[in-house]
């Protein structure tokens, strides 16, 4: 069976650095924020710019590959958005050691940020904005359950005694 989560870290090109930066509160506010209205917008664009809308649509995959890079690592990692990241690249890492618990709630909000993907797709191809906008809330919402899941798994880790070195090898703080 395939890892979607190793998937989606290999296809995102991440590593420490990128997901250093990405603990910026910006990049997870505009991660959580901006790419399904900009991907409702670009592919509804096509009925204004017909296959130009394919342009639109690879400027937000640009986006998103692009948002964890552009703003640089925070100077401190306490911020919920910032233990975020690094609970998601803890869970990563060491997946088989996190609690059960955690892991099962993680497959489950993955399973149903999933599903939003189907009113989403249909709202995208019907042109209707009621579905559409569904299927993003239901994404958005599941994934940031599981941001705020992750969060839990990084202040077990510290609790445990874990620091930040544990998952960013290069990282100037040790907190």
């Amino acid at each position: 069976m395939t890892d979607i989560y190793a998937t989606a870290e290999r296809l995102m090109g991440m590593d420490d650095q990128s997901w250093a930066r990405h603990a910026n509160p910006f990049s997870v506010w505009t991660r959580i924020l901006t790419p399904l209205p900009l991907l409702i917008l670009a592919v509804w664009s096509r009925v204004w710019i017909g296959h130009g809308a394919w342009a639109a649509v690879g400027i937000v995959a640009l986006w998103v590959w692009l948002n964890p890079r552009l703003f640089p690592a925070p100077a401190h990692f306490d911020s919920w958005a910032a233990r975020g990241v690094l609970g998601e690249r803890l869970f990563l890492r060491h997946r088989a050691t996190i609690p059960a618990h955690h892991r099962q709630a993680a497959r489950l909000l993955t399973a149903i940020s999933a599903l939003g993907l189907l009113p989403l797709a249909w709202g995208l191809w019907q042109l209707d904005l009621g579905w559409a906008i569904a299927g993003a809330l239901l994404i958005s919402g599941a994934k940031t359950w599981f941001v705020d899941r992750m969060v839990w798994i990084w202040d077990d880790h510290l609790r445990a005694g874990g620091q930040i070195t544990d998952v960013l090898t290069n990282s100037h703080e040790t907190r």
